[in-house]
């Protein structure tokens, strides 16, 4: 590989075909990928039922949501470079380790505390796969097929992102919900066996030398900045304030460790990559937006329209089918347009969300509920997909570790509002409820694409002005 980036046989120091190498990495990465999607959304109707049999209740139920979640959120950044220094293969192996041990011991804990615990290394584990696998793609595969790889792996884990609730849902009613954690160990294993035959990674442009310092630093202030975000709104306004104050500083403090660290953690430079930028914080609008869909329109389905969690999840097979294929289909998007159609799907978002607000038959709300699938999975396997292809390959883990950690964090604000907006005595599925969270979304996603717009006729702008100059 060229720039640094060195691919070889971590086994033996040859390199083996480029079709295993390749079919061993995006297999060993769509188990993954499935995976943690699955422990993301999978849980949500399974909780009434885990109090039960763990005598538990109150808030402290939804720290089996949020424990995981905030450890995926904070750990990614860090996780990302450390398979850039120290082989992203072995990182993704260990990765689908912890993953796989973690989840046997939520499906055996015995008390809610246990089952959080458990949660928390799941998270961790989640936050090397995700970023490292990527990387991993970017870098077996050559720069006409990586983007088609990314959106299969991304596909498939489309396919859990949209039905998870209702998976597990149905295994909650007919097994137990220990049998979604079940589920995960042979999965993990199959990924940690694939990814163990794929050829090894790492960037050689840089000593291996980690940045501890800046990796406590981005650790601590993500870790703040993402418990502010799931809990704030149930604290008291000055402490929700004095905790944004100190994720503030605590970023501050990270970023003023980076400009002087001899081999940082996160190279500043990465922020000054136009497209890159444009493009993470154009997919974190897209994903705050995809959380909000996911969240109310099976509910509604349920609350507005009256149907069983059986016949919601079937009427919602379409749109899930619609945000699966979206990502093979992101992948053959050429770079170049990357960021027009990126507008595109942030206007198309906020038209699709503003509709089915407005909608009164089921036929067309479920039509409705399709194209937005689809849109919304342009959208999110495109943030994915298109920033791996404007950075340096030999530091891919850190670009996909920032941009992972920043739509995390959108998706975090997406369950936050969801809650605020729609947390009434009528429940989350009530027409008024759904319809103000749809159109306060609708409404963001609008303003993103505008932004997005701009952004795109400013720097075209300035392409053809340093033309004229050249040629002139």
């Amino acid at each position: 590989m060229s720039n640094g980036a060195t691919l070889r046989n971590g086994a033996s120091g040859a390199t083996p075909p480029p079709f295993a190498t390749r079919r061993w990495a995006l297999l060993a990465m769509s188990v993954g990928v499935f995976c943690i999607q699955l422990d993301s959304f999978g849980l949500n109707l399974a909780l009434p039922q885990i109090g039960r049999d763990l005598h538990a209740g109150g808030d402290g139920l939804q720290w089996v949501i949020s424990a995981y979640l905030l450890s995926t959120g904070t750990l990614m950044l860090g996780a990302g470079r450390l398979g850039d220094l120290f082989g992203r293969r072995r990182l993704l192996v260990a990765g689908l380790a912890v993953f796989g041990a973690s989840s046997l011991v939520c499906a055996l804990a015995p008390t809610l505390p246990a089952l959080v615990g458990a949660r928390v290394a799941q998270g961790a584990g989640a936050a090397m796969i995700m970023p490292v696998g990527l990387s991993l793609l970017t870098n077996v595969y050559p720069a006409e097929l990586r983007g088609r790889a990314t959106g299969w792996a991304l596909g498939i884990g489309g396919i859990a992102t949209a039905c998870g609730p209702f998976i597990g849902g149905a295994l909650t009613e007919s097994v137990s919900w220990r049998a979604v954690f079940w589920l995960n160990v042979p999965l993990a294993v199959l990924g940690a066996v694939c990814a163990s035959r794929t050829a090894e990674s790492y960037d050689t442009s840089a000593p291996r030398s980690v940045d501890w310092g800046g990796l406590a630093g981005a650790t601590a202030a993500l870790a703040a900045l993402c418990v502010v975000i799931d809990r704030g709104p149930r604290w008291p306004w000055p402490v929700a304030l004095a905790g944004v104050a100190v994720a503030v500083a605590l970023l501050i403090l990270f970023v003023r460790r980076e400009r002087a660290a001899a081999h940082p953690l996160v190279e500043l430079s990465l922020f000054h990559n136009g497209p890159y930028m444009a493009l993470t914080l154009a997919g974190a609008a897209a994903n705050t937006a995809t959380v909000m869909f996911l969240f109310v329109v099976p509910l509604t389905l349920q609350g507005q329209w009256n149907l069983s969690v059986v016949l919601a999840g079937t009427a919602f097979l379409a749109p899930a089918l619609a945000m699966a294929l979206a990502g093979p289909l992101a992948g053959r998007v050429p770079p170049r347009a990357a960021a027009r159609l990126m507008a595109g799907c942030l206007c198309g978002g906020a038209l699709v969300l503003a509709c089915l607000a407005r909608t009164s038959s089921l036929t067309l709300y479920l039509a409705v509920a399709t194209v937005g699938g689809a849109v919304l999975g342009v959208a999110n396997s495109l943030t994915l997909i298109a920033t791996q292809a404007v950075i340096r390959p030999e530091r891919a883990g850190e670009a996909s570790g920032v941009t992972k950690t920043v739509i995390t964090v959108a998706a975090g604000l997406g369950v936050g509002l969801a809650g605020a907006v729609t947390d009434q005595d009528s429940g989350v599925g009530s027409e008024t409820a759904a319809d103000m969270a749809l159109l306060i979304t609708a409404s963001g996603s609008l303003a993103a694409c505008v932004v997005l717009a701009m952004w795109i006729r400013l720097r075209e702008g300035m392409v053809r002005a340093g033309s004229a100059e050249s040629g002139g």
